[in-house]
């Protein structure tokens, strides 16, 4: 049926097939010039106007083809970044391992990079790899179709034009998008010791979308998860985040540990996702993540990371409060040594590390319900994040579901009622056992002078 739709679309000649791209017209594709943002449309029309070659490119153009509304748009051009700071005076030269230039319309940031050329061209340096093929640093440049060539997925190699409503495709990638296969542009083991972060970007662009991973592309998966041990943690953190806000978290982890990839991400996965109870408590997790995600609602990536890595937390802090040590001290240690081993890893940033351990130092301070503690807890900065979270601990059956009610009554409630509630909790417990100390003092005060006179007496 695909190739019947290419025959009559295109005469007969399937394109890329000698070569050359296949230029499809918006009469056959469906976007129009507007389902662009203003700020990439701007951009492409002033490079089109200055005499460069400019198209909106990636995924953007796979969404909208997908009839999903893209989140960003990036452009593809053949200025350099040194040209493509001339035009705009609102723009800065990005990167290492591939330059790239940010470029500021209003409240949009679009960035734009220059075509890429092949490995090796004998009118250019030749990218720097590391000892498994890793690029670590590539700015040869080249054109669109040298460009094409070295994306990763095809349906993530076409190129939306907005001036002509056109869609360049080098690599059958329209094709691949109606029959809903990811495949690999090259050979997909070269490509992944390229940059092993396609892997994990293969399993998540294939749950996002709905498509089978083709056969070709999935082999090499297994046998070179270990090179995802190899990225710097900083990246594998950026990919992880954008996996756990896909809208499809859980699918994607559940596919990452069959093809093995999970080791590299989160090494405590295995373990929270073994046992019953920290299962349940990871799925109501990312179900609710994936849910809000859909409904367009904001997400928290310091809730996200709390979540998955609560269960090793829960198991830390047990071993060492069998040990002998104090709740709250053990609480802290075992927050550290989990995030210190994550750390290795995954680059989880010093501001999500923190709003992580604030999320999971509330958790004990929840059973205070007496005294002046409760109204404290709710002038906490974390505490709406804390309440979803023990709500959260409540429906996976870790904590009594009464707990969870309680507090979301008492954060609903108003002044009157929230002094009722407490009333029916008894008194702080901790005046008790500061009048037992006073009581007790004064005893052995009482008690003193009697002992000193009996013995003058003596």
């Amino acid at each position: 049926m695909i190739r019947k739709f290419f025959s009559r679309v295109f005469g007969g000649k399937l394109p890329g097939r000698a070569g050359a791209p296949a230029v499809i017209p918006r009469a056959r594709h469906g976007v129009r010039r507007e389902a662009i943002s203003n700020g990439s449309r701007r951009v492409v029309e002033t490079l089109q106007a200055g005499g460069y070659k400019a198209f909106i490119v990636g995924g953007a153009v796979r969404d909208l083809l997908a009839g999903i509304a893209p989140k960003d748009f990036d452009v593809a051009t053949d200025a350099t970044p040194e040209q493509v700071r001339q035009h705009f005076r609102r723009s800065r030269i990005i990167g290492r391992r591939f330059q790239i230039v940010h470029v500021m319309m209003g409240q949009e940031t679009v960035e734009v990079t220059t075509f890429r050329g092949q490995h090796g061209r004998q009118d250019g340096p030749c990218a720097q790899t590391d000892e498994q093929g890793r690029v670590l640093r590539d700015n040869v440049f080249g054109s669109q179709k040298e460009d094409a060539a070295r994306r990763d997925f095809t349906v993530n190699a076409l190129y939306y034009d907005p001036v002509t409503e056109t869609v360049t495709d080098y690599h059958q990638g329209l094709a691949d998008l109606e029959r809903k296969s990811l495949r690999m542009i090259g050979n997909p083991a070269t490509r992944y010791r390229e940059d092993p972060v396609r892997m994990l970007r293969a399993v998540r662009l294939a749950a996002k979308l709905g498509f089978s991973i083709d056969a070709d592309t999935l082999g090499p998966i297994g046998e070179l998860a270990g090179l995802i041990e190899n990225v710097p943690p900083s990246r594998l953190f950026d990919e992880m985040l954008k996996l756990l806000t896909s809208g499809h978290s859980l699918k994607c982890l559940q596919s990452l540990r069959a093809k093995g990839l999970h080791r590299g991400l989160l090494p405590l996965l295995d373990v929270i996702v073994e046992q019953p109870l920290g299962k349940r408590f990871v799925t109501l997790a990312l179900e609710n993540t994936d849910r809000r995600v859909r409904e367009g609602r904001p997400i928290s990536s310091g809730f996200l990371f709390a979540t998955l890595l609560w269960n090793e937390v829960m198991t830390q802090w047990e071993a060492f409060k069998a040990d002998g040590e104090h709740p709250i001290p053990a609480l802290y240690r075992a927050m550290d040594e989990v995030l210190d081993a994550q750390a290795e890893k995954l680059a989880i940033t010093r501001r999500v590390a923190g709003d992580i351990k604030d999320i999971w130092a509330l958790q004990p301070r929840f059973e205070q319900r007496s005294g002046k503690r409760p109204h404290a807890l709710l002038e906490h900065p974390r505490f709406k994040a804390g309440l979803d979270f023990l709500r959260l601990r409540a429906e996976a059956g870790e904590v009594d579901a009464a707990l969870g009610q309680w507090w979301s009554d008492f954060f609903d409630a108003g002044g009157q009622a929230r002094a009722a509630m407490l009333a029916t909790q008894g008194p702080d417990p901790r005046k008790k056992r500061r009048r037992r100390k006073r009581k007790a003092a004064d005893a052995t005060a009482e008690s003193t002078p009697s002992d000193q006179s009996t013995s003058s007496a003596a």
